[in-house]
């Protein structure tokens, strides 16, 4: 009889992987080197625009400034920041996007776990028809004529509901939800918990990460979003600080003149300095808020799109 002997730090150690070979180190390297310099050409255009937001106009329209503030100002965030204009339409933006996400992530999470239930009836009819819109849809005119007759248009919901369901996003926790063991439901089912206990207080818990990584994918969105608004929005008062970000870059805000003012010079001088500090403003909520749920996005993603 022959007996083999097991070796157990051999066993903890797990499968050896041999040499690194020249090879690998070479295309390690390679890796590096290369994702280094993708990183450094993707945050280019945003250290620009911070260092342009902190520079004198004259600098920035003299092609001074590239990583580092040239002249340093701070009197365009202060003529910015005085606007109520531009804190109205800030305000504005955050609404949207609060409202927003809050309403798209209860359309999603419920219409996923619905979906997610292999005995529902017509359950592939449901799907077929996310499943067509997300290649199909009526157009910008006809989208138009809906929104006006509907009565929204010149209101928040224009905005909040025509987005509200992305169906990639319904896709990806349709698949998250799939993955939950069926077990825990029929324990549920069994303690007498209903399809709605079993919801609000088992699967909803256990989908933190996927939940955290859609509000990240729908604020973000809302927050960005200034064509709907450009299309179904007349009144200054309601537009979103995106869209006060687009006429300003666009030469159709005030903002400028006002600028110039505060600062002492012309406003084709000044102009690109707003720009970059309004830049600035618009974009800090999302710049704070993304660390916070970013350790849960790569989770969030690859659970709901790798079945189990």
């Amino acid at each position: 009889m022959v007996t083999t002997r097991i070796d157990p730090e051999r066993v903890l150690r797990g499968p050896s992987r041999g040499r690194e070979t020249r090879g690998t180190r070479v295309f390690g390297a390679f890796n590096t080197v290369f994702l280094i310099l993708l990183c450094a050409l993707m945050l280019y255009p945003f250290i620009t625009v911070l260092a342009q937001s902190f520079s004198s106009p004259g600098a920035i329209n003299a092609g001074q400034v590239s990583f580092w503030p040239v002249g340093f100002n701070t009197d365009t965030y202060a003529a910015v920041m005085q606007n109520e204009t531009f804190w109205r339409n800030y305000g504005n933006t955050v609404l949207y996007t609060v409202t927003g996400t809050a309403i798209a992530m209860v359309l999603t999470t419920t219409y996923a776990f619905v979906l997610s239930k292999p005995h529902l009836k017509g359950r592939k009819v449901l799907i077929g028809i996310a499943v067509f819109t997300m290649f199909f849809n009526g157009g910008l005119v006809p989208n138009y004529v809906l929104i006006s007759s509907l009565g929204m248009k010149n209101t928040m919901w224009a905005i909040v509901l025509p987005g509200a369901i992305s169906v990639f996003n319904l896709l990806v926790m349709k698949s998250f939800f799939e993955s939950l063991p069926k077990e825990l439901e029929e324990a549920a089912q069994i303690d007498g918990l209903g399809w709605y206990g079993i919801f609000g207080r088992i699967v909803l818990p256990l989908s933190k990460a996927v939940i955290a990584t859609m509000i990240l994918f729908y604020s973000v969105a809302f927050w960005n979003d200034w064509f709907a608004a450009f299309l179904y929005l007349d009144k200054t008062e309601l537009f979103p600080v995106t869209l006060f970000l687009r006429n300003l870059i666009a030469g159709a805000s005030t903002t400028a003149s006002e600028g110039a003012a505060a600062a002492g010079t012309t406003t084709a001088l000044v102009s690109s300095n707003i720009q970059a500090v309004t830049m600035i403003l618009t974009v800090i909520p999302i710049l704070c808020i993304y660390p916070f749920v970013q350790r849960f996005f790569v989770t969030g993603v690859m659970l709901g799109s790798v079945k189990g």
